[in-house]
């Protein structure tokens, strides 16, 4: 194998996890380590709740995000969510749509098709999906996530093109996949500002991951129930150090998929970002307790994708 690991060195990539974990010197724009995120917040009544919620702890996130998707929205609602996070400088970002899962294909739910995930299917999905990132864009969002290795190119040419502004954060799902230094390394070219790595890694495959990357690492601690359902609570203070920069990803167990959302799920919904603030909280306490050293970010900081909230007669 030292051929290949040699190859692999040559090329600028680690050639084994690192199982030494070593420590990250990359940081955010702002100098920090870490920054929170809260996602799954489907719409605004549940963002109300959650900066209520934040505010009775005594707790900041820097970015909540969203999984129903742009399309979902009404403008009027788009705009309370850029208006209300705007507020805090807290980024907010919301999923692109429609994509795989949603359209008529039966693949993504078969045992051997499940790999598709939320990619767009076809052109006009890609299409679709482009105006989705429009529209947002002109009623204030600055972030947005995305699972598709097409739409990501297509909005680093957006961003040239000025169809998109070029503050504007494109977050890769977890949904994305690509799971090794190699592939996560093309994500960021391809035009990843931030990318959720898929949630059972260990740390030391993880720490080659950010050894070949700049980008920011989005990674659960809590993981909901599809996408494996585990807990990493404790895992918390070597996670910053070495994967800096990375957001603390708080997730949840136990529930039902909420994804499409709407008003019909909005008790549901309600609890559980309750829930969800709860659980970071709990989090940021074992921050404090055994890596009390980390820093992280101040709201508004600079690379936070914060909402520029314009009026209807701007748009």
């Amino acid at each position: 194998m030292k051929e290949t690991r040699n190859f692999l060195e040559s090329l600028g990539f680690p050639s084994t996890d690192l199982k030494d974990l070593p420590t990250s010197t990359k940081r955010f724009p702002d100098g920090a380590q870490y920054r929170i995120e809260l996602p799954s917040t489907e719409g605004p009544v549940a963002l109300k709740e959650t900066l209520d919620e934040l505010d009775r702890l005594g707790i900041q996130v820097h970015r909540i995000s969203q999984g129903s998707g742009i399309m979902l929205q009404t403008d009027d609602e788009i705009r309370e969510m850029c208006e209300l996070s705007a507020e805090r400088g807290i980024e907010l970002s919301l999923f692109v749509g429609p994509r795989g899962t949603w359209d008529i294909s039966a693949q993504n739910f078969t045992s051997g098709g499940k790999f598709i995930g939320n990619r767009h299917e076809g052109a006009d999905q890609l299409v679709y999906a482009m105006e989705d990132l429009k529209r947002g864009a002109k009623l204030g969002l600055r972030g947005a996530l995305v699972a598709d290795e097409g739409l990501l190119y297509l909005t680093k040419e957006m961003k040239k093109a000025g169809q998109l502004p070029a503050d504007f954060v494109v977050k890769a799902s977890v949904q994305m996949g690509a799971a090794n230094p190699v592939s996560i390394k093309i994500m960021q070219d391809l035009g990843a500002d931030t990318y959720n790595v898929p949630t059972a890694l260990t740390l030391s495959k993880l720490a080659a991951i950010r050894q070949s990357i700049d980008i920011p690492i989005d990674l659960y601690v809590e993981v909901p129930d599809n996408l494996g359902g585990f807990l990493r609570y404790y895992e918390i203070p070597e996670i910053i150090r070495v994967l800096a920069p990375v957001y603390i990803k708080f997730g949840l167990r136990n529930h039902m998929d909420v994804y499409p959302s709407g008003q019909h799920l909005e008790d549901l919904n309600v609890n559980l970002v309750k829930e969800r603030v709860r659980r970071a909280a709990i989090g940021i306490q074992m921050i404090e307790r055994y890596y009390p050293e980390a820093t992280t970010s101040e709201l508004g900081a600079k690379g936070l994708g914060i909402a520029k909230v314009t009026l209807p007669t701007e748009i």
